[in-house]
């Protein structure tokens, strides 16, 4: 059997937002107590995606922004691992890099954020919802018609700050990332994930490695959550094989009931008009099973016709 390491030193690649620093700093800790003689530091880097704030995700490269730069510290050696939000994780990884583990899913449903209204069923005809995903944009338009639907980006103290000063009437973002700066009071309601099914890897702390660093898959296996990793597996394989991005409005969520899995997912126009549902159950013990279930949603999603829903991606 082989055991664990005791590294001298690691660097953690992280975006510098206050979210992504929490991150990175409860990996480093969890770290910290697996090998208290190790010297961890954080490596804190402005990503493309954390500097276009003017347009959509869908129209300037989708969620690689996020994770490219974080890339290149761990190609170049400045980093060993980096931490993500796995939702942002793009699902086809680029060669030489791989998901080492993934930790245990945080509350994984979207949160209505309001200071005013305790529900979307409260928000009056015309009210403006602020959203920087296609997904809740294409639940919202479906299923809340009378609301208008616009554009929401920044980190999430930026995007609270923009309701706090009444651009918005309400806005949706993860209940994850409030929940882990201590902002849970901030969520008015939590979301039914019939019908804001969320994404793939939504609540989940991804840590990414340079394929090359084999040590690391050994030093991170402790942190890795086995129910969690088989979940977004399964979820991450309906998206990669729709082609999802943040160009996409997919939703795809897996829970477990006993040893049962049982994802679901959709695919829509974003103007919410157009959908396509599935679900599927299997009982999963290991990551061939887990991703035999993704592809089963997918089939059947292209089966109705889902893959015309797609567009097609940015050149």
């Amino acid at each position: 059997m082989q055991t664990n390491p005791n590294p001298l030193s690691l660097t953690i690649a992280s975006r510098e937002s206050r979210l992504a620093m929490w991150q990175a700093e409860y990996v480093r800790d969890c770290l910290q107590n697996l090998y208290p003689e190790c010297a961890i530091t954080i490596l804190g880097m402005t990503t493309r995606g954390d500097q276009i704030l003017d347009q959509s995700l869908s129209k300037v490269g989708g969620k690689g922004l996020f994770v490219k730069e974080l890339e290149t510290a761990l190609e170049d050696g400045r980093a060993d691992l980096a931490v993500h939000s796995l939702k942002d994780v793009p699902m086809n990884m680029p060669e030489g890099f791989e998901l080492a583990c993934v930790m245990e899913r945080e509350e994984a449903r979207d949160a209505l954020v309001s200071n005013d209204y305790k529900s979307l069923d409260d928000l009056p005809k015309g009210a403006i919802v602020g959203t920087s995903s296609l997904r809740r944009e294409a639940v919202l338009r479906a299923s809340y018609p009378h609301l208008q639907v616009q554009s929401l980006r920044g980190n999430l103290d930026t995007r609270l700050g923009k309701l706090d000063q009444g651009q918005y009437h309400a806005i949706i973002l993860a209940a994850a990332g409030l929940k882990r700066l201590g902002l849970a009071a901030r969520i008015k309601a939590l979301l039914p994930l019939d019908p804001f099914t969320p994404a793939a890897g939504q609540g989940a702390l991804g840590i990414e490695i340079h394929s090359r660093n084999t040590a690391m898959r050994v030093i991170l296996a402790p942190l890795n959550d086995p129910a969690t990793w088989l979940a977004v597996s399964a979820e991450r394989m309906v998206s990669r094989q729709l082609g999802g991005s943040c160009q996409v409005p997919l939703a795809a969520h897996a829970v477990w009931n006993g040893a049962q899995l049982e994802l679901r997912s959709f695919v829509a126009s974003p103007d919410g008009l157009q959908i396509c549902e599935a679900a599927a159950s299997s009982p999963v013990v290991d990551l061939v099973m887990a991703e035999v279930l993704g592809l089963k949603v997918a089939d059947d999603l292209i089966l109705q016709g889902a893959a015309a829903l797609i567009p097609a991606p940015l050149p």
